[in-house]
């Protein structure tokens, strides 16, 4: 568990348009196995050290006729910044995902001195 300072602590989020693929035929919407796809998200401000990130699913657009698999993931998370993750796989038809994020972790605190 991280124990945040109440004056230190910053929440950025955001929500993404990730594809929209069944506009020009591309591979989430018309393909057939693996598939993924990812976004580099950019904090608005950096972090003193990586935050905790949730992701969750605010648009999903799916074709009916086939299993809905779908892993959602924030990878690669940095004190600026984190990748935003889609993957399906078997006969899954994806026509377009959009991803609400949210970012919890400390800030640089101006009033801490680093005399190290």
């Amino acid at each position: 568990m991280n124990r945040l300072k109440g004056h230190t602590v910053g929440v950025d989020s955001g929500d993404v348009v990730l594809f929209t693929d069944y506009e020009n035929g591309g591979d989430m919407w018309t393909g057939r196995g693996q598939r993924e796809r990812r976004r580099r998200i950019r904090f608005s401000e950096s972090y003193q050290e990586a935050p905790t990130v949730q992701l969750s699913l605010s648009l999903w657009d799916v074709d009916a006729t086939t299993v809905m698999r779908a892993d959602l993931a924030a990878e690669a998370v940095t004190k600026s910044g984190f990748d935003m993750v889609f993957r399906t796989w078997g006969d899954t038809r994806v026509a377009r995902v959009r991803v609400a994020w949210t970012a919890i972790g400390a800030l640089p605190d101006d009033d801490q001195w680093d005399v190290g």
